[in-house]
C-alpha cells in the first residue's frame, strides 16, 4: 500500500476546520476576553489542565491560577494588553486532580477582536528537573552558610516552598541516645499551635521516624502509610511527613502540609520529597557538628561554662554597647576558699563535681544575657551587663557568696565551700577589659586576705 503523497495530506490538513487542527495540537490554545473569562480552550486543555474544556469555558482564568501566583499573573496580563507580547511567561495552574503543574505562556493581545490569544505548554517536568538540581544545590550552600540551626531550618523551609506547596513545615529530630523527640523547628500558620501541643502532628512525626518511610496524616485524623494512601484514592492530607534519613539512620522527620484545599500532594511529591530529604539530613547533621566543634572550642569540658577566649569576646562586645548607651557593667572574679583542701583529701573526681555544682549554681544566680565564665582550676568570672550603680553588683555578689556556700552533698561527705570574690565597674575603674579583669582579680586577693567568704571592691 502506498503512503499518501505529502500534497495530499496537507491539503486535507487546510482543508479541515480550524478548531479540529488546534485540536491536533499538543499545546493547549486557550482565548480569552478582557474580563479574564475563558471563551475557547483547545482539546489539549483536558491533557494539561485536567478539566474538558467546556468545563473551563465561561469561567474566570484565576479560577485556576494558583493563588500564590495569581497577582504576578495579572500583571503580566495588564502587560499583555497593554501591547507586549508574552512568549515566554511561566505560571502555575490547579488542575482538576488537585496537582499544580507548570504551565509556560506564549500570549499576545488581539486589539480587534478584544481578546487574549494564548498557547499554553506543559514545562512541569523541566520546572521540576531543575527545581531539583537547584534545591541541591541550595541546601548544601545552606549547610555551609546558616549560622546556627534555626537559620539552617529557615533556609531549608524557603527550599522546600521552592519545590512544592509547603505553607506549614515542620522538623522533628530524635535523639536515641535520650530517647527523646524534639521539634527545633515548627510552623503551623492556621492552628497556631507548636507541634509537641498537637497530637496528632506529633504521632505522625513518631510514626514517621519509628517506620522510617513515608506517612500521611488525613484530616479526620487518619494515620498511614503513604503507599496505602496511594491505593485507596484521594482523601485530603493535612500532613504528609518523610523521615530524614543519615548514615547512622532516622535522624528524624521532615513534615509538611499544602495549606490549600485544593491542592493534594500526589506520589510524585512524595518522591520530590524523600529525594531532598536524605540532603537536608546530610546538612542538619553537618551543622550539628560544626556547632559541637565550636561549642567544645570556646566552652570548659568540665563545667560547660564559656571559656576565657569566649568570655573575652562578649566582654569586649559588652563594653562596646555600654560605651555606646552610655551604661554600666561589672566584673566579678571569684576562686573557693577550700577548694585546695578538698582535692588533697577528698580527690579530684569529688573536686570536678564541686566545680560543676558551683558552676550551675553561678549561673542560676544571673540573668539570661550575663555570662559566667570558668578561667581554671577554681577561678571563675561573672559579667553583669547594664548595671544601674555599683550597688547592683554588690548585691548580686552577696547572692552568689550566700549560694556558693550553701552545703553539699559529694560522695557521702557534707562539704561547705564559701568563695572570695572581686568587683570593678566599667566605667569606674576602668574602660579596658584586660584592666577591669586585672582590677576586678587583685580585689578577689584583697577579699581572700582578709579572711575569704567575703567580696571587695576595687578602690578607685
Amino acid at each position: 500500500m502506498h503512503k499518501p503523497h505529502k500534497a495530499y495530506l496537507m491539503q486535507k490538513l487546510s482543508s479541515a476546520p480550524l478548531d479540529v487542527v488546534m485540536d491536533l495540537l499538543v499545546d493547549a490554545v486557550c482565548v480569552v476576553d478582557p474580563q479574564g473569562v475563558f471563551l475557547f480552550v483547545s482539546a489539549a486543555g483536558e491533557r494539561i489542565f485536567g478539566y474538558k474544556p467546556d468545563e473551563m469555558i465561561g469561567r474566570p482564568m484565576l479560577d485556576f491560577v494558583f493563588i500564590e501566583d495569581q497577582e504576578r499573573t495579572l500583571r503580566v496580563v495588564d502587560e499583555i494588553v497593554s501591547g507586549a507580547a508574552q512568549p515566554h511567561f511561566e505560571n502555575r495552574y490547579v488542575r482538576k486532580d488537585g496537582r499544580l503543574v507548570h504551565i509556560m505562556w506564549s500570549a499576545r493581545w488581539s486589539a480587534l477582536h478584544q481578546v487574549r490569544v494564548a498557547v499554553a505548554r506543559d514545562v512541569s517536568q523541566r520546572k521540576r528537573a531543575e527545581s531539583m538540581q537547584a534545591a541541591l544545590l541550595a541546601i548544601s550552600e545552606a549547610a555551609y552558610a546558616a549560622e546556627d540551626m534555626l537559620d539552617l531550618f529557615r533556609r531549608i523551609r524557603r527550599i522546600i516552598g521552592g519545590l512544592q506547596v509547603a505553607s506549614d513545615f515542620s522538623v522533628a529530630l530524635y535523639d536515641e541516645a535520650l530517647g527523646q523527640l524534639t521539634f527545633p523547628y515548627d510552623v503551623d500558620v492556621r492552628s497556631g499551635l507548636s507541634w509537641p501541643q498537637n497530637p496528632h502532628a506529633t504521632l505522625l512525626s513518631q510514626e514517621v521516624i519509628r517506620t522510617g518511610e513515608a506517612m500521611f496524616l488525613a484530616a479526620h485524623g487518619t494515620l498511614k502509610p503513604w503507599r496505602l494512601y496511594a491505593d485507596q484514592g484521594r482523601p485530603t492530607v493535612d500532613f504528609l511527613g518523610v523521615p530524614l534519613k543519615a548514615k547512622r539512620g532516622v535522624i528524624g522527620a521532615l513534615v509538611i502540609q499544602a495549606g490549600a484545599a485544593e491542592c493534594l500532594y500526589i506520589e510524585h511529591d512524595v518522591e520530590l520529597l524523600q529525594f531532598v530529604s536524605a540532603q537536608i539530613a546530610f546538612a542538619i547533621e553537618r551543622k550539628q557538628m560544626e556547632l559541637r566543634l565550636q561549642h567544645v572550642a570556646r566552652h570548659d569540658p568540665l563545667t560547660d561554662l564559656p571559656n576565657r577566649d569566649l568570655f573575652h569576646d562578649r566582654l569586649r562586645e559588652a563594653l562596646s554597647r555600654a560605651e555606646h548607651d552610655h551604661t554600666r557593667l561589672s566584673l566579678l572574679y571569684l576562686d573557693l576558699d577550700q577548694f585546695k583542701q578538698v582535692n588533697d583529701t577528698l580527690g579530684h573526681a569529688v573536686g570536678d563535681s564541686l566545680l560543676q555544682i558551683t558552676a550551675d549554681r553561678l549561673a542560676s544566680c544571673v540573668q539570661a544575657e550575663d555570662t559566667v565564665c570558668r578561667i581554671g582550676g577554681d577561678e571563675f568570672l561573672v559579667l553583669l551587663n547594664s548595671i544601674s550603680i555599683p550597688e547592683e553588683a554588690v548585691s548580686v555578689a552577696e547572692i552568689i557568696r550566700t549560694a556558693l556556700g550553701a552545703v553539699c552533698e559529694l560522695a557521702g561527705h557534707r562539704l561547705q565551700v564559701s568563695p572570695s570574690i572581686g568587683i570593678a565597674i566599667y566605667p569606674d575603674h576602668s574602660e579596658d577589659y584586660r584592666q577591669l579583669i586585672l582590677y576586678a582579680d587583685e580585689a578577689m586577693y584583697e577579699a581572700k586576705k582578709s579572711g575569704g567568704n567575703r567580696f571587695r571592691m576595687k578602690s578607685l
